[in-house]
């Protein structure tokens, strides 16, 4: 059951979004996008090399603008600041915000390719990113360690964790009206929810990878309502191990995790999951290589357009 302060943040932002979406139905209407979240841990984040894109995917994207918000630890100030701007290569690990310009790396996560292959299924199409993860957070608390966690229900210290961040995060981009900066307000659809993550709910003990199809039911149902809709499609990407630890696996209990994914896309049925990360090759232990994020964006924008046209 959802403690107060929980029922409180997740109502006040549904109630705002709501707002939000209708005030920008008036006569000034600019532009209609389609938009996206994009969630989750480091995978998410992104590990590419921006250096590895090729060329078509190396510049600025034109009528794809992403708002990315800064990701901070739990217990701190609420996070999710950001600009809403065209998209480029440089959101991955060590991107930073604060709400007035942004700093790029050299890195490059999902969101690139995502973008690429959604311009190409809806070439007509202007699209919109929400990008907010943090690597190394688990949904389960108990497994947050220094990370952070998802956790709706997180009350300890002050209460905050990577929940609230991303709810701030929907808020401030929500909040601008004119998203392209043309003086005409412009209307966000939301058309879908990207997840990568689960890997460090696999990689404490098995009575927590056992919770996550429970913690990943809630919080899905938690985040659609946060964008006002609870038949929002969600595409899932199913953690995969290196193996490159000594003792074999370096997620003790991603099997667990896994089967939980598989049940979540299984029994949801505005849900769909990724499993052609089990070919990609890794840059690190826990990290895909530049060629796997490339693949893994195109496959959920290929995967999210199936499951809307079921």
């Amino acid at each position: 059951m959802l403690n107060q302060k929980t029922m409180k943040n997740t109502h006040s932002i549904f109630l705002f979004i709501i707002i939000i979406l209708i005030s920008s139905c008036n006569s000034n209407i600019g532009k209609e996008y389609k938009l996206f979240y994009l969630g989750g841990q480091s995978n998410m984040d992104g590990y590419g090399y921006v250096s590895d894109l090729p060329g078509d995917l190396s510049g600025t994207f034109e009528n794809v603008w992403i708002f990315h918000g800064n990701s901070m630890p739990d217990d701190t100030v609420i996070g999710g600041e950001g600009i809403w701007a065209l998209l480029r290569p440089g959101h991955g690990v060590g991107f930073r915000s604060d709400g007035l310009s942004n700093t790029y790396s050299g890195r490059f996560g999902v969101e690139i390719s995502f973008a690429a292959k959604m311009k190409e299924l809806y070439p007509d199409s202007h699209i919109a990113i929400l990008k907010y993860s943090k690597g190394g957070t688990s949904i389960d608390e108990e497994a947050a360690r220094n990370f952070g966690s998802w956790d709706p229900d997180y009350k300890d210290r002050n209460g905050i964790n990577q929940y609230d961040h991303f709810l701030a995060t929907v808020k401030n981009a929500l909040t601008i009206k004119d998203i392209d900066g043309d003086g005409q307000n412009d209307k966000l659809i939301p058309s879908g929810i990207i997840w990568m993550q689960g890997e460090s709910d696999a990689d404490v003990t098995e009575e927590i990878a056992q919770r996550y199809y429970m913690n990943m039911v809630e919080l899905m149902k938690l985040i659609r309502q946060a964008f006002g809709d609870q038949d929002l499609p969600v595409v899932i990407g199913r953690i995969s191990d290196s193996g490159n630890d000594p003792s074999g696996l370096v997620w003790e209990h991603g099997e667990i995790v896994r089967n939980a994914q598989h049940r979540f896309s299984d029994e949801d049925p505005h849900a769909a999951i990724v499993t052609s990360t089990d070919t990609y090759q890794y840059s690190d232990p826990w990290h895909y290589d530049s060629k796997g994020f490339i693949d893994l964006g195109a496959r959920f924008a290929v995967s999210l357009d199936s499951l809307k046209k079921k």
